[in-house]
């Protein structure tokens, strides 16, 4: 015999997460441990286990559901081996099988399947109690990083009780080093992860044993209160099995495609007396961001289809009429709030069963990361990996909806190739690092090429001499994508100034010599006289101060003024910023900019150390030349660029005479900034350079 258990939510960390996924189907056997549902929450996406070895019977819960813990996500039928042995330790001796649940926690479960509804919640108590908590797995959560990286230290060893919130590992990153903290408190049962390893979002970290009061085996009450939708969903299970023998005809319509009005038919994937399996595409929509699959929500003979190409259709629009198998009825599909809750037959059991194992084998032993969409001319091997049909959850359709992502172009990396939300974020950032394939002549723009871009064609440069291949530097790989978006899609003005700066470097070598006669260590750079001399036209053109809002429509003026440098390492260049430049003197920002150029060189510098910046300054001038047209650096809408200073003659009104000028390179977001505004500000720069006296005013 077998008996049917609830699965009860563990201690998930937090009061609601979301369901963004699930890992299996009814049917569906499955190990110990092994995910059922996969719960996403502000910190890290986890996965809910089965409590032990089973049958799936029924899942009460779909994608986009919130749930907590203690609640009641499915049914799962204990093997009936397991079960006699359970019974067999009961008979014999049930002081003994109590003795042994403390070691085996897998026997103590399969015994208190015997028992009635209240018994186990009981049963179920005194094992969390005997086995003294619940070990859960902490993982690496966002870290706003899109790879991995490298971990420095591990804080923790096995036996060690830590607090909420303690550190777990020290991470760098190219800008700053982070530590992972605890999600829970507890004892360390298992550690994970060593110094040197690379990890990201969702690697876990640690086994952590946590309270008794905190296992999920503690929600005694809230599985008790639970108990009675439980008995339903079996009993209306038990009414789907008897009915399997039947088939029905069923309509399949238009579910939410995120849009109010009508959308285009492109095409229609199916034709009458075609078999079609659950979530196989029935037609392709078109709409203006995007084109996407109606998807089957069952399995069956296409007996009727209502659909034309051409034809405008919206949400609840029938699509077609489908056979269903007996198992796949409609009475079983509109029972509320539970797909696909009816049993199957047993051979289907039986084949699902061989289907798990068989993936299980071929499986690797960790959840694989999501596959990089392949952007270039491999994009046809992309579509025919998904079969031209795109497999993903509603929650990762509306995302795909939002960024107008063709989900059919992306390679799905979750369960049964199914799209994950990391997969649409993937495609995308490899979408903007580079343009469009090419078309086959190679010398027109593609269709869909929003830029028009005409994309260089491919040379082998080794038939023409000798060549050697060097590979991008970190930062290199990391910049170069933002810069080519900065430069693309930024309407750039550069203007060009020079200013008089005679004066300032008389008054800069005399506080030098002064500092080296009292030995002070601080030495005084050109570009310290620049940062005031820009801050002081930052407060009087405030539009320089400014971002573009996020839809475009207004200017946000920041009242602080942060100055990024560009600083030049053996890595590529990074760009500390200097905060409050207006309410600093002299001195100071030369320490600080001494200590952040130190810092970007040796590779210190944190994130926060390259935040903030309000405009930024790339100066050129201890290397040379006259003029260059920096790009700016967005969300800022102003870059100031400095070259060399050259000694020129200058017409007094009398005579000419030499004077230092400093040449100026300002370049602006033509969308923020008036050709007429950048002139005035280049020249205020200008004149705060050329007279000192200004800047105090």
């Amino acid at each position: 015999m077998s008996d049917i258990q609830k699965i009860v939510v563990p201690d998930v960390g937090g009061d609601e997460v979301e369901v963004i996924e699930l890992c299996v189907s009814v049917g569906d056997t499955l190990e110990a441990d092994e995910g059922i549902v996969t719960v996403e929450s502000d910190k890290a996406s986890m996965d809910i286990p089965a409590p032990f070895e089973g049958e799936i019977v029924s899942l009460s819960v779909a994608v986009g559901d919130k749930i907590k813990e203690g609640d009641v996500i499915g049914e799962i039928k204990t093997s009936a081996g397991a079960e006699e042995n359970s019974s067999d330790a009961d008979d014999s001796e049930a002081n003994d099988s109590e003795a042994s649940s403390s070691a085996d926690a897998e026997s103590d479960s399969e015994s208190s399947s015997n028992e009635s509804p209240k018994e186990e919640s009981e049963s179920t108590s005194d094992s969390a109690k005997s086995s003294g908590g619940n070990v859960i797995e902490v993982a690496v959560p966002d870290i706003g990083e899109d790879g991995e990286v490298d971990v420095i230290d591990v804080l923790v060893a096995v036996g060690d009780t830590i607090e909420k919130e303690d550190g777990l590992i020290t991470l760098e990153t190219d800008k700053a080093t982070m530590d992972v903290p605890s999600t829970h408190a507890g004892t360390v049962k298992e550690v994970l992860i060593s110094n040197g390893d690379k990890v990201k979002e969702g690697t876990v970290v640690i086994k952590l044993e946590v309270s008794g009061s905190d296992s999920p085996e503690s929600t005694e009450s809230s599985s008790t209160d639970s108990s009675d939708s439980a008995e339903k969903e079996a009993k209306s299970s038990s009414a789907a099995s008897s009915d399997s023998s039947s088939s029905e005809v069923i309509e399949v319509s238009v579910p939410d495609i995120g849009e109010d009005g009508e959308v285009d038919v492109i095409d229609v994937l199916v034709s009458v007396g075609d078999t079609i399996e659950k979530e196989d595409g029935l037609i392709t929509l078109e709409t203006d961001k995007a084109t996407m699959d109606v998807p089957s929500t069952h399995a069956g003979t296409v007996k009727e289809v209502l659909i034309s190409t051409g034809d405008k259709v919206k949400q609840g629009t029938l699509v077609v009429k489908l056979e269903t198998s007996g198992g796949a009825s409609a009475s079983s599909a509109n029972e509320e709030s539970k797909p696909e809750a009816s049993k199957q037959s047993d051979s289907s059991s039986k084949e699902s069963a061989d289907k798990k194992t068989e993936e299980k084998s071929k499986a690797p032993a960790q959840k694989p990361a999501p596959a990089k969409a392949d952007t270039g001319s491999d994009s046809g091997s992309d579509k025919e990996s998904n079969d031209g049909k795109a497999h993903a959850s509603p929650s990762v359709r509306r995302v795909a909806r939002e960024f107008g992502v063709d989900l059919t172009l992306v390679k799905g990396s979750g369960r049964k190739n199914r799209i994950l939300k990391e997969d649409v974020q993937e495609y995308v950032k490899a979408e903007l690092a580079k343009p469009k394939t090419a078309a086959s002549s190679g010398n027109v723009p593609v269709g869909d090429n929003v830029l028009q871009i005409v994309p260089v064609k491919p040379v082998d440069h080794s038939k023409f001499g000798e060549v050697e291949e060097q590979k991008l530097s970190r930062i290199q790989k990391i910049s170069g994508p933002f810069l080519h978006r900065n430069w693309a899609t930024i309407p750039h003005v550069t203007q060009f100034d020079e200013a008089d700066i005679t004066g300032v470097e008389a008054f800069r070598k005399e506080q030098n010599a002064y500092h080296a006669k009292i030995k002070s260590g601080l030495k005084i750079t050109p570009l310290v006289f620049v940062m005031k001399a820009v801050a002081k036209a930052l407060e009087k053109y405030e539009v320089f101060n400014s971002s573009l809002s996020d839809d475009g429509e207004s200017l946000i003026i920041k009242k602080f003024i942060n100055i990024g440098i560009a600083v030049e390492t053996p890595g590529g260049l990074v760009v500390p910023v200097i905060k409050d430049v207006n309410k600093k003197g002299i001195e100071q920002l030369s320490q600080e900019l001494i200590d952040s150029s130190k810092k970007a060189r040796e590779g210190k510098l944190k994130s926060s150390d390259m935040q903030g910046g309000t405009f930024t300054i790339s100066s050129l001038g201890g290397i040379g030349g006259t003029a260059f047209t920096p790009i700016v650096n967005a969300p800022e809408v102003g870059i100031l660029g400095v070259s060399k200073s050259e000694m020129k003659p200058k017409w007094n009104g009398s005579e000419f005479e030499p004077r230092l000028m400093v040449p100026l390179s300002l370049s602006y977001d033509h969308r923020v900034i008036d050709g007429a505004v950048g002139a005035r500000f280049a020249a205020e720069v200008a004149a705060n350079l050329t007279d000192l006296r200004r800047i105090i005013l």
